[in-house]
């Protein structure tokens, strides 16, 4: 009985979670998209591209992308409903726009190097080859990968638990510059892209945090904090 009080508890204090059922419906219109999108589509490409050197050092910050996504989403969703939310709204619904312009204008690029002539071949160099397999180079504009770094980026700096964490606030400052130049610098990305994910981050940023928001913990909150 004590054990199913407290399962009953759990799935109470944590039901916000469900929202996280988002990333379902996500993975299968995206998946969808990679499949049908392949060659009949709309060209990204700007003269700026052509300065950018490609450095496949960058698949590190490319890669920690996932961790730092999946670490922001866990962390507010054990700690603050109310970042956990506004961090979740910032993300899924600029998603669900970049997935709809994907839809409705196909678009893609060829900017991608050949691993095959590059002339060097290193650790790096294996690991974006084995991402280049499996990932395609469409649906690029707006980048996902830019727009959910800044969304968690935000989410970490208005925060009243993190936000006068100096170390932190610059760290997550650094590694978000980092993942931005990974995906124009391992050729994953137009510099378009990254322009789109930020106009779009700048359109998002006042809908879910407009100032209308309490500045105070909300009562749920503060019961996390006594756990």
């Amino acid at each position: 009985m004590k054990f199913r009080n407290t399962i009953k508890q759990l799935l109470k204090q944590y039901r916000h979670g469900l929202i996280l059922v988002y990333f379902f419906f996500y993975m299968i219109w995206f998946t969808c998209l990679e499949r049908t999108v392949t060659t009949d589509f709309t060209p990204v490409y700007s003269k700026l591209d052509k300065y950018i050197p490609f450095m496949e050092i960058f698949v590190i910050p490319y890669f920690l992308w996932f961790i730092f996504i999946f670490v922001t989403v866990a962390y507010f969703f054990l700690t603050s409903k109310q970042d956990f939310y506004r961090c979740c709204a910032f993300l899924f619904i600029g998603m669900t726009i970049c997935l709809a312009i994907y839809t409705i204008w196909p678009n893609g690029h060829y900017l991608r190097v050949n691993l095959n002539t590059l002339g060097r071949s290193n650790i790096f160099t294996r690991i974006l080859g084995k991402l280049y397999s499996f990932d395609t180079a469409t649906n690029v504009f707006p980048s996902i990968h830019v727009y959910n770094s800044i969304g968690a980026m935000i989410a970490i700096r208005k925060s009243t638990r993190l936000k006068d964490i100096r170390w932190l606030q610059i760290s997550t400052f650094i590694l978000t510059i980092l993942i931005s130049m990974s995906t124009v610098c391992l050729k994953q990305h137009s510099i378009l892209d990254v322009f789109g994910a930020i106009i779009l981050s700048l359109i998002m940023y006042p809908i879910v945090y407009r100032p209308a928001y309490s500045r105070e913990p909300k009562k749920a909150d503060r019961e996390f904090s006594k756990i």
